[in-house]
Formats: structure tokens, sequence, C-alpha cells
């Protein structure tokens, strides 16, 4: 077992002081983090750079940097197509569903959804998102922990609790400032990790393209799969629909995403962020996907798993780092505090968002209810940090529990997609279609919920089979016979499996996205028809005349406006000023008290 040098720990001894740094700056010598504003969204004032970079680091954390490229080396390069689905869904985030929230300037996105259809489905919501990120935390913090124990053997109950403590130390004491500040370095370690891999590979190789052909030869480069089998794990369908899906669920409607977009002063700087943050997540996935080629080529005639040097791919990025950088002194160093710094930029960012969820849409509320009083802003001030310190403990225990968790990537994309597919279609339904109610659209997102937990944790399903590795240049000292054995029986075996079980994790968002918008759509038809529920929330009076235009995607809320424009009309009677009367606004009609056919156009 390869240890790290003096160097190697000094460089992330500063890598970790400078994040305590600068949550310490933040509570003592800058703002003070005195009022809950700028806590929670950094006072409104942050620039584009840092949120854009925040944006990116949040979510594409080390699960990206060892995931991704392991991806690459296992199954081939169809996986980066999901980088057009970046492309196509970044408009449709910035100028459709950042500006419904940039109006409510909340503190909680979920907020919305009580304006929109009620606390209810606020509620069942927020739970939904809160399970969500306490599953996903696990593996984020579980993943440097493995890094570090496959380069040095540092003990990984230390490494986890490193982890966590640090980033809770700082985004507690720091607020929402402190993290996006440490977003930016700790982002431009991430991509000197990666490039160390490919700079490395590089020297090795002589050249990138021999890095290139040995990959063609091997079968590793396919981007042709336009497979419509939604059971195909990859195709350009699943990389595109399911990667949209899974892009919006996490860029447009999640709590920890749009909380940064609203850190900035305005709606612009907002939409100029998402835009900036775009290219910078295509270069770190095309550069991670690229890693992945890097560390076949150096491993491309003895696999070290087929080998017995590692227990799971996951860790071979990690090997590399020892197989190929220890002669450089400080290189391992900079590799293993680009992981750490991966996974220090997304805890923060959960806690930080996590507690704001919890004091906005459960704290509050219950105090309102059982004490009939209002917290104070010092009061809101003082439980957002107990809550973020409750959080920082929690994403401790729950990344003692990934260690069982088989592929980082395909786990953390499933999570987003079988609970953020639903909530996406949530809102989509609450911005686009005026007719939605609160009990329908409660409903179709607990029938979606449902439904995409199924599939997704459901078993037994297919074991994963990847291309083929070789054992050529291994010693002998062992026999591969029973890997080769089992990748062949797992794909003769396959379609004995469920149908819905072999379907592709890429389709999860996708799925719930579109159970949750026609269910609701349906079961709000259902709901006005029996008189169960209504659509009076989208009105701003009692007699259901004037909408609340804001609650729409832009699009749709102009023509909401405009069809409620005072009229001007000529009389001609003496009595009136000038022979011209100001008429009301006119009253659309109710949209539950006429037929559904006819209002199919406004949704």
């Amino acid at each position: 077992m390869a240890t790290l040098g003096a160097w190697d720990y000094t460089i992330l001894a500063v890598v970790l002081a400078i994040s305590v740094a600068i949550g310490l700056y933040y509570r003592f010598v800058g703002s003070r983090q005195s009022t809950t504003t700028e806590y929670l969204l950094a006072g409104r004032s942050m620039g584009i750079t840092p949120v854009a970079f925040s944006l990116m680091t949040s979510f594409m954390s080390a699960i990206t940097l060892l995931g991704v490229s392991m991806e690459i080396y296992q199954y081939g390069t169809m996986f980066v197509i999901i980088n057009v689905s970046y492309i196509v869904s970044t408009p449709i985030a910035a100028h459709l569903i950042v500006p419904v929230f940039y109006r409510l300037k909340t503190a909680s996105v979920y907020e919305y959804l009580e304006i929109r259809f009620g606390y209810e489905t606020r509620l069942a919501a927020s739970l939904s998102f809160t399970l969500q990120m306490v599953l996903y935390m696990g593996i984020v913090v579980y993943a440097p922990a493995l890094a570090l124990e496959a380069v040095t053997g540092l003990n990984q109950i230390f490494s986890i609790v490193i982890v966590g403590v640090v980033c809770t130390f700082y985004a507690t004491l720091g607020g929402m400032k402190a993290v996006l500040i440490t977003d930016i370095y700790q982002s431009l370690l991430m991509f000197v990790a990666i490039f160390s891999v490919i700079i490395c590979a590089w020297v090795k190789a002589g050249s990138l393209g021999e890095i290139w052909r040995v990959a063609q030869e091997n079968g590793r480069i396919d981007i042709t799969n336009f497979s419509v089998d939604p059971t195909t794990r990859h195709t350009w369908f699943t990389q595109i629909l399911g990667g949209s899906a899974t892009y919006l669920a996490i860029y447009g409607v999640n709590q920890t995403q749009v909380q940064r977009l609203l850190a900035v002063r305005s709606l612009g700087a907002a939409k100029a962020a998402l835009w900036w943050c775009l290219p910078i997540l295509c270069l770190l996935s095309v550069s991670t996907c690229f890693s992945g080629l890097c560390i076949y080529w150096y491993y491309r005639n003895c696999d070290p798993l087929l080998e017995g040097r590692v227990n799971s791919r996951d860790q071979v990025m990690p090997l590399f780092v020892v197989d190929t950088m220890g002669e450089y002194t400080g290189l391992s160093g900079l590799f293993v505090s680009g992981i750490f710094c991966a996974s220090l930029s997304t805890i923060s960012s959960i806690i930080s968002s996590l507690a704001a969820v919890t004091l906005e849409d459960y704290l509050k509320p219950l105090m309102h209810y059982c004490a009939k009083r209002s917290l104070s802003d010092q009061q809101t001030l003082w439980y957002s940090k107990l809550l973020s310190i409750f959080y920082g403990a929690l994403c401790i225990g729950m990344a003692f529990m990934a260690g069982s968790i088989g592929g980082l990537l395909q786990a953390a994309l499933s999570i987003f997609g079988i609970v953020g597919g639903p909530l996406l279609g949530l809102f989509t339904l609450g911005m686009y279609v005026t007719s939605a109610n609160g009990k329908g659209a409660t409903a179709g997102l607990l029938i979606s919920l449902a439904f995409c937990f199924w599939i997704g944790f459901g078993q037994p399903k297919p074991p994963l089979v990847g291309l083929d590795m070789s054992t050529e240049g291994c010693p002998l000292n062992r026999s591969y016979a029973r890997d080769i054995f089992l990748q062949t029986k797992a794909a003769v075996e396959e379609d004995h499996y469920f149908y819905l079980y072999r379907i592709s994790y890429m389709w999860y968002a996708a799925l719930g996205f579109v159970v949750t918008f026609f269910g609701g759509w349906f079961f709000s038809w259902v709901c006005a028809l029996l008189g169960w529920d209504s659509n009076r929330r989208i009105y701003q009076d009692a007699e259901c005349t004037l909408i609340k235009h804001d609650l729409f995607v832009p699009p749709l809320a102009k023509r909401l406006q405009r069809r409620q424009v005072p009229r001007l009309v000529v009389t001609g009677t003496s009595s009136e000023i000038g022979g011209v009367s100001v008429d009301a606004p006119s009253a659309p009609p109710r949209l539950d008290e006429i037929e559904w056919e006819k209002h199919k156009d406004v949704a």
C-alpha cells in the first residue's frame, strides 16, 4: 500500500485550512451573517462568477470524478452524449423556470407550491427533497474516503469524519457566502485532479492520439447507439431525454441550486450564472470522460479488478494515482485534495439547503401552528446554524451506510431520477397548467414517487455487464475463469428479469416527470369535476377573476396578463367623460366551471 509523502499531506492540510479560514472570515470579519437573508441567501449580493462555479460544484462532485471516469473505462463513451442534454436544457431552466422563483424571492422553493396548491403539497414535496438529499449526501462523503483508503491506507472512518466536520464547520460559521467563495477554489482543484490524470497518461503514452487509438481498437469509442429500447443502458435517447429531465430536476427546481440563483443581485444575473455554468459543467464532464480513456490505456492489458488489486472499479482512478504519480512530489496530494474539494463543496451546499428547507417548511409552520407566533430574525438565524450542525452530523452517519452501494455514478443519478423527476413534474404542472389543483397535484406526486421507488429499488435487477477487460499482462498467480463465467452468465440471463426492473436508470427522471405531470393533471380534473377541490388559489380575488400570473412561466404569464388588461370602450353618451368609459378587467370564466377541452390551450 502506497502512502502520501510530507508534501502531499501539506497540500491536503492547506486545502482544508483554507476552507476553514473562509468560514471564519465571513463569521467574524465579513458581513458577520447577522440576518437570515445574509446567512441563507448571501444577502442577495453575490456576483455571477462564484454562483456559476458553485452551481457546477454543488452536484458535479467526487461522484463525477470517480464515477464518470469509471463509466467510460468500463462501458465506453456513450455516456458523454449527456452533455447535449445540458445544452438543450439550460435555456429552459434559465428563461422559463428561474424567473418564476426569482419573482417570489423566498428562501425555500417549496413556498411556491404552497401559494400555488396549498401547504399539503408543499410538505409532500419538501419531505421528498429532504429524503433525496439525505440519501445523496452519504454517497458524496463516502467517495473521498474511498479514494484516500485506496491511495494511502488512511482509515476510512477518519476520512469520513474529516470531510464531514470541515464542511459543517465552514458552512455553519460562514453561511452561504462562505460556501460560494470556497466553491471557486475547490472547483479549480477538481479540474487539477482530472487534468493531472490526463497529463500523466499523456506523458506515459507519448501522445493523446495513442490513448485514443487504443480505446478505439478495444471498443471504448462508441457514440452511435440510437436504440429506442428503454432497457438499453445508454443511448442517444436516454442521454438526451433522460438527461434533460435529470438536469432540469437538478438545475431547475432543486432547492440547492435555486438557493444559489437567488443569491445574486438580479434576475438577469441569475440567468447569466446559469449560462456561465454550462461551459464549466461541460468542460468538467468531457475532461472526466477522457480521463477514463486515459486510465483504460494504462490498464488495457491487466484490469485491476480482475487482478484482485481493488474490490470495486470505483477505486481504479485512485489506484492509477498510486501507480503513476507517486514519483512526482506533491502530485498525489493535489489529486486527493481535488477529490476532497469535490465532496466538500457538495456537502456544504446540501447542508445549507436542508437547513433552509427545514426552517422554512417545517419549523416556522410548526411554531405558527403550535405557539401562534412567528420566530424573530435572530431566532431564525440561530435555528439555521443549529440545523446546519445537525445535518452535518447526519451526513457523517449516512456516509457509513454508503459503502454497500455499488457503482457511485449510477447510484447518484438514480437517486436524482427517482425523486427529482416527480418533483420536476409537480413544479411543471403548477407553472404550466392553470386548471391544476392541490389535491390532484399531490395525488400525482405520490403515485409517481411510489412508481419510481418501485422500479428504482425493486429487486432483483440484472447485473451490469461491461465491455471486455484483458488480463493478458497480469501476473499468472490466479485464475480468472470465475470472472469471465459471471459476465457471460449475466449477459445470457438478463431477459429473465422483470421488464420494469431492466429499464435504464437514465429514464427514471423522465418517467417520474411524465407520471406526475399527466397524473396530476388528470386527478385535478377529477377533483374539480367531483367538487373536491378547485384552482381558486391562482386567483387574487374572491370572485376568481384576476389570476396571479406570476405563478406561471413567462410566456403563459404574459398571455394571462394580456387577458386582464382594462379595456377602453367608446360609448357615445354625453354623461361620460369624453364619451369614453373604462371597463373593469374582463373576468375570465372559472376554469372549474367550463368544459375541459376548451382550455387545453391555456395549459
